[in-house]
């Protein structure tokens, strides 16, 4: 990916540091009990301005990026940044030499500071982690990049600190792709709309001329697949988002639904309806072979790989209603794994390969839970009027859906939201887009 070429010209340890922090952060515990940490703004030496669409000096930048950490560490309800109105140092300083005594008075029990400089037309960023109750160094790195990726910056530190912080992989220098939705339930226009995870960068990648769904991202690029009709009949698309080009993957006979990448991303695999019977394919990228997975005469649909690719969830009606089975990825060894009281739809395998998200519908509502591969361990999150499509966070931590508003008696009030919650139940929030949204996706780390 070229831009990933150009954003990594540098990145090293400052500061070698093998310490071992006293803080530790309960990941399983959501918002109830957030870390409070001092984000310092980034200071600079220099009076250089950067025109990045308005004119902006090094300082102003500097506090710019430590805004996108504030709001990161935030929005992962498993921090609390304090308010810079309350800090008693002075960033330069501080990045030199805190006071730990000095933040320890507003109650931080970490510290992020950085300094910002521009070097051959180059942006350079240099951030440091502090463990206040041990008055220690935890951390320092520096990068190099194009002025235009300072946002990715800010998302970059975010991951490294929740990474020193919590044990586990960010999730913040990601994408989204979702449908962007626009005009009356009747007759919605929707495009393809790609967005960073803070909902930043919106761009949209299709005119809305044709009807497109289920945008999914490829496990290993920038690359997405998705279904689109043209003349009322369904193709599955690739798309290099990086690049722009396009190709059809192929037309199918019958209605397709919902195309996924493998694991490797070498293959696709879907299911489509053919002879009133709607069964699971595959698709060899590379020599267009398409196999047969499934081959049964009840529906089964929405395929979802393991992430070490040897195992298949999807949702079926061959117990009579709707439920989740596992199966090997040839097919064999089926087995329902779902057994609460509902019907359950949408399974989606987390890429940490413990559990398996998926929709559930029960006595009129729509719940969004997980449970183990084996069905057992079964976790409620959320429940609206109408919610589906959830998909994972890179660290299979948190997930993104949609919701749906009812309309009133004229049809009028109908909206559609991305959302997000992590595992615990507890850090349920809606994801800001431009217009109306559905059927999201989720990037790996743009930085791997």
């Amino acid at each position: 990916m070229k831009n990933l070429k150009i954003f990594f010209i540098l990145l090293f340890y400052l500061f070698p540091n093998k310490s071992f922090s006293l803080i530790e952060v309960d990941i399983t515990r959501g918002n109830l009990d957030p870390l409070p940490i001092a984000v310092s703004p980034l200071f600079s030496n220099e009076k250089t301005k950067i025109n990045l669409k308005k004119e902006l000096d090094l300082d102003d930048l500097g506090l710019e990026i430590s805004k996108i950490i504030d709001n990161n560490l935030e929005q992962s309800g498993l921090f609390n940044p304090l308010s810079k109105d309350a800090f008693l140092q002075e960033s330069d300083i501080a990045h030199l030499k805190p006071r730990f005594e000095d933040w320890s008075l507003i109650k931080a029990q970490a510290l992020i500071t950085g300094k910002v400089s521009f070097e051959e037309e180059k942006l350079r960023v240099e951030f440091r982690l502090w463990d206040v109750l041990a008055g220690r160094e935890m951390l320092a790195l520096a990068f190099t990049t194009v002025p235009k990726n300072w946002r990715r910056v800010g998302h970059i530190i975010t991951d490294k600190v929740y990474e020193r912080l919590t044990g586990e992989t960010g999730y913040f220098d990601t994408r989204i792709i979702y449908v962007s939705e626009e005009g009356p339930k009747t007759k919605r226009i929707k495009k393809l709309a790609i967005m960073d995870q803070d909902g930043f960068n919106n761009k949209y990648l299709t005119l809305g001329n044709e009807l497109v769904l289920t945008p999914r991202f490829n496990p290993t690029n920038q690359m997405v697949t998705y279904l689109s009709y043209f003349k009322n009949l369904p193709r599955v698309y690739l798309l290099d988002i990086e690049t722009g080009i396009q190709e059809v993957v192929g037309d199918f006979p019958g209605m397709t639904f919902a195309p996924r990448f493998s694991p490797d991303g070498k293959k696709i695999i879907m299911s489509f309806a053919k002879d009133g019977n709607s069964d699971i394919y595959t698709m060899d990228l590379e020599n267009r072979i398409v196999q047969k997975i499934t081959n049964h005469p009840s529906i089964d649909t929405s395929p979802s790989y393991s992430p070490d690719g040897k195992y298949i969830t999807f949702n079926s009606d061959r117990s009579g209603y709707q439920q989740i089975y596992v199966m090997k990825n040839d097919g064999k060894n089926v087995k329902r794994i779902s057994f609460g009281k509902g019907l359950y739809g949408t399974p989606v395998w987390s890429p940490r390969g413990d559990l398996i998200a998926f929709t559930k519908l029960h006595k009129g509502k729509f719940y969004i839970g997980v449970m183990r591969t084996d069905g057992k361990g079964e976790r409620l999150l959320t429940e609206n009027y109408y919610q589906e499509a959830p998909s994972w966070s890179p660290n299979g931590r948190v997930l993104i859906f949609y919701r749906e508003t009812k309309t009133d008696n004229k049809g009028q009030g109908f909206s559609a939201k991305l959302w997000s919650i992590d595992l615990t139940g507890y850090n349920e929030r809606l994801i800001e887009t431009e217009t109306d949204a559905s059927d999201p996706s989720w990037s790996s780390l743009l930085s791997n």
